[in-house]
């Protein structure tokens, strides 16, 4: 199976920055999109960004010219730089990825426990 384990959550002063990391383990023959998505209380998960194998990217509206996502394909590793930080930024933050096992296996959606964010006025 695959593991996605998220790390760099915390508590920050509006204003400023951290660094999500998240890191795809276990039985991987490929990874191709990876992202990230976040969950504020009492609201629906939402996307954050996202980035393809070959590092095309994408992200929500509300966190353009604020966060950057970005991948070490050689590490499995995507990360989320998360600066000029709102208190509505607050939420739980998941990482995701889509993942083929093996040569013969469909890809397949995996998810990270999350990682929390909060974000002080």
């Amino acid at each position: 199976q695959v593991q996605l384990a998220e790390s760099g959550g915390g508590l920050v002063q509006a204003g400023g920055s951290l660094r999500l990391s998240c890191a795809a383990s276990g039985s991987i023959y490929s990874i191709n999109t990876m992202g990230w998505y976040r969950q504020a209380p009492g609201k629906q998960r939402e996307l954050v960004a996202l980035i393809t194998g070959g590092g095309s990217t994408n992200s929500a509206d509300s966190v353009k010219g604020r966060f950057t996502i970005s991948r070490d394909n050689a590490k499995n590793t995507v990360y989320l730089q998360m600066n000029s930080l709102k208190p509505e930024d607050t939420a739980v933050y998941y990482c995701n990825a889509i993942v083929k096992t093996d040569f013969f296996s469909p890809p397949r959606v995996y998810w990270g426990q999350g990682t929390q964010v909060t974000v002080s006025s």
